[in-house]
């Protein structure tokens, strides 16, 4: 069978296309080829910029597929053109989503794929929940055979999961709880979340790609490990070997303070308690179960990062704001302590 991967090469993606290459997956990967240099070798490569439609149209002019993937559509503009360059040309199109659509504030904790998408504090999870809409009508009315998916919290063997970090990524909270500095942790650390390492996302995934059962519906993708903020940073002070100096600030105050649009980040998403019913992914691919859980995952990936200097981009502007935070906090603490 023949897939195409728009992307290909992302936190989610990467491990796709790494075990769609292990089986007898023929795998195309159309991106802009900024990071393909580790990618396996029978994997094909077509170069474009996919947001230019006549440039993608030209490339695949007489290409069909079994199932293409779209990996980075975050507007409903772009599934529309996606709609226009695969009708008729693929027997599934698939499309990542965000758990993150799941109504907000939660009304229960317990998330099924049918509670409700609704999402007020975050314009990224009201985008998708735009697409999801745009191609269901696409499915209805023209039969266009689309897929939704919607990770939850996915990382890989590049980034620790982390509620609060910088426009750099995870590396410099790293830093911090090395360095014995304060780490913030959004809340009081006790609200439920789910983390999912990509390679158990790809086994999931992978099984939904050729399924007829998977056309026209959605599906939630996670782990069913639930931790605690507390304890997926406590872990990560733990396999570094030092201290935890945990500062719990409110998500809020965070938000009002930041300009990382922490109003959708954590009001919108990972400040909610939610726990994820997997039975209708594990009822269309049988074998899918996570099985790399939080301690293993959050290990393996420090082992990682600690030995890949390019994984080791630090981020002082954060830093500083951290440090801003706490010792605004701290002296608001003495003045009112007298």
């Amino acid at each position: 069978m023949k897939a195409l991967l728009i992307g290909g090469t992302g936190t989610i993606s990467s491990a796709i296309t790494r075990r769609l290459a292990e089986t007898n997956w023929e795998v195309y990967l159309l991106n802009r080829g900024n990071r393909n240099d580790d990618l396996p070798e029978n994997v094909k490569i077509i170069t474009a910029d996919i947001n230019n439609e006549a440039e993608a149209a030209e490339k695949l002019a007489d290409m069909t597929f079994d199932v293409v993937c779209n990996f980075i559509c975050f507007h409903p503009e772009q599934a529309e053109r996606d709609f226009r360059l695969f009708n008729g040309k693929t027997k599934q199109y698939i499309v990542i989503s965000s758990a993150s659509a799941y109504h907000k504030p939660v009304r229960d904790f317990r998330i099924t794929e049918g509670t409700t998408l609704a999402n007020k504090y975050w314009e990224y999870s009201r985008n998708k929940i735009a697409i999801e809409e745009l191609l269901m009508k696409h499915y209805r009315e023209d039969g266009f055979p689309a897929t939704i998916v919607r990770p939850s919290h996915t990382y890989s063997e590049r980034s620790v999961p982390l509620g609060v970090h910088g426009k750099n990524g995870s590396y410099q909270v790293i830093k911090r709880i090395m360095e014995g500095k304060p780490v913030i942790i959004h809340g009081d650390g006790t609200s439920l979340w789910t983390i999912t390492h990509n390679s158990d996302f790809a086994v999931g995934f992978t099984g939904l790609m050729g399924n007829p059962h998977a056309i026209g519906e959605a599906f939630h993708i996670t782990s069913d490990e639930s931790v605690t903020w507390n304890q997926i940073y406590q872990t990560i002070a733990d396999a570094l070997g030092v201290e935890l100096k945990a500062y719990h600030v409110s998500s809020e105050f965070l938000a009002d303070v930041s300009d990382y649009d922490l109003t959708g980040s954590l009001t919108g998403d990972k400040a909610q308690s939610v726990v994820f019913d997997n039975s209708k992914i594990k009822r269309i691919v049988p074998e899918f179960k996570a099985t790399v859980h939080v301690e293993q995952g959050i290990r393996s990936t420090l082992e990682y990062v600690l030995s890949h200097p390019e994984c080791q981009i630090e981020d002082p502007d954060f830093d500083n704001w951290c440090d801003r935070v706490i010792e605004a906090l701290e002296n608001a603490k003495k003045v009112l302590n007298g």
